[in-house]
This record gives structure tokens, sequence and C-alpha cells, in this order.
């Protein structure tokens, strides 16, 4: 069968690098093409590169279909799941998975409250709609990550420049580095990307730096305005009031302790009367 190669999902994921395609083309030429490509009818969803090398090489290989999806967007999800599957998967593109998965996701959610309206005028059963867990937490552990690893990924996902993001893809950056040089001017991130591992670290150092910085005098504003005599203050303003209110409260209860006795000889006068 003729295969047909889908440039929108082979672009989907994160191609592999030099040395992981190197490591298995040589596989391959020793042992075959051992996993059986996978096609959703003509167009091939997993094995790119197998069938990329099999082509050079005029080796052959077996093809397995898989025609439990609707769209294309059925696929993606599919195809995201079955990378995160994998342990030669890096925690940055674990995490650029997962928030695709969210924002594939999420649009077809966004799809089915819109036409929800005039699909169901005519229906008394309400269709359920299944919103999808949006929270930090749930994409870590979908993807296997720290929340604070995604926070750092969904930073770089919007303000990192092309070069500092395939930097963090080949590993010359991890991805804290990463974030917080993507608060950088664009001009300045590729600078930093273009001088190396060095130059990186050096940005990402400077940039913590400034962050600290800038926390110290936020810090001293705090520590003012909990100044432990404002408190001792506080604390003896509030201990002379509870006092006050105390003190008040035993009058009161005195006041009422001499009506009652009034009350219950007035009651006593009244029966000795009817009595005689």
């Amino acid at each position: 069968m003729s295969i047909i190669i889908h440039e929108a999902l082979r672009a989907y994921i994160d191609p592999l690098t030099e040395h992981e395609f190197t490591a298995l083309e040589r596989s391959i030429l020793t042992e075959g093409c051992r996993d059986a490509l996978v096609c959703w009818g003509d167009i091939l969803i997993d094995g790119h590169n197998r069938y990329a090398i099999c082509q050079r090489h005029n080796l052959p290989y077996n093809i397995v279909q898989n025609d439990n999806f609707s769209d294309i967007e059925d696929v993606q999800l599919w195809m995201i799941d079955n990378h995160l599957g994998r342990r030669s998967v890096t925690d940055f593109q674990r995490g650029m998975l997962a928030l695709r998965k969210k924002e594939i996701v999420l649009a077809r959610m966004k799809a089915q409250e819109e036409q929800a309206p005039s699909d169901n005028a005519e229906s008394d059963v309400a269709i359920p709609v299944v919103k999808p867990t949006q929270s930090r937490q749930e994409i870590a552990r979908l993807a296997g990550i720290s929340s604070n690893a995604v926070v750092q990924i969904e930073k770089i996902q919007k303000a990192a420049a092309p070069e500092l993001v395939q930097a963090v893809r080949d590993g010359t950056i991890s991805i804290s580095a990463a974030a917080a040089i993507a608060s950088l001017p664009n001009e300045d991130q590729v600078a930093a990307v273009a001088g190396g591992r060095k130059e990186l670290q050096q940005a990402a150092r400077q940039v913590r730096e400034k962050v600290r910085e800038q926390k110290g005098p936020a810090k001293a504003a705090s520590s003012e305005a909990v100044d432990p005599a404002v408190i001792e203050g506080r604390q003896d303003s509030a201990s002379s009031s509870n006092t006050d209110e105390l003190s008040n409260l035993r009058q009161q209860v005195m006041h009422l302790q001499n009506e009652n006795s009034e009350l219950l000889s007035q009651i006593a006068v009244l029966k000795a009367q009817l009595a005689g």
C-alpha cells in the first residue's frame, strides 16, 4: 500500500536528535525494522523515522492499521499519549505534549458548548459536556513532571524565542534556566543562545539575581509592616480591651442577680398575702 505522510502530524511530535536518529538507523540496519508502522487508512501516524530509514535503504517493514479515530484530533491525542508512554521522552517534551493535549481538549470543549444550543434545541435531553481538568497539577501528573516544571514550560512556550526553545530541546540548557531567560527581550535570548552553554547559564544567573534584588525591598517593607513593637502594642491594646469588656460583663451579672433577688422577695410577699 502507498503511505501518505501528513506533514502536520509529522511536525506535531518533536523529531529525534541527530544522535538518536543515527542510533535508530544503526539498529534497523542490524536487526531490521522490528516494530510495525501504524497507519490510519493511508496516513502514517507512528513510525515516521523508521519509515524514512527503511525507504532510504530499501528495507521491508510491516504495517498495522488503527481505525479507531473519527478525525485528525483523535490521531493527535493518540500520538501524544503514545509518546508520553515512552521513557526516552525528555521532561520538556513531556510538558509540551501535555500542554498540547490540554489545548486540543479545550478547543473540543469550546466547540461542543457552541454547538450544544442548536443541536439540542428540539430535544428535552441535554447532552453532557465533559470538561477537562485544567489545573497544573493534573497536567503535571499526565506528563510525569512537577507542577513547577509545568509553570516554567508554559512560560517558555509563551515567551521564549525559537532558538531558546531549540536549546532546551537539545539539552543545552535546563528548563528552569530557559524559563528565566525567556523573560528577556527576544534579541537578548538569541544572543545568549549564540554564546553557547556558558553564556546561557550566565544570562539565567543574572535574571535570577535581578529578581532577588527586586524582591528584597518588598520583603523589607513586609518586615516593617509586622514590626514587633507594633504587634506588642496591638496585643496590649487588645488585652486592655478584653479586661474592660470582662469588667462590664461582671457588673451586668451582679445587676441581674440583684434584680432577681428583688423579684423573689416580691413573689414571697404576694404568696403571703394570698395565703392570708
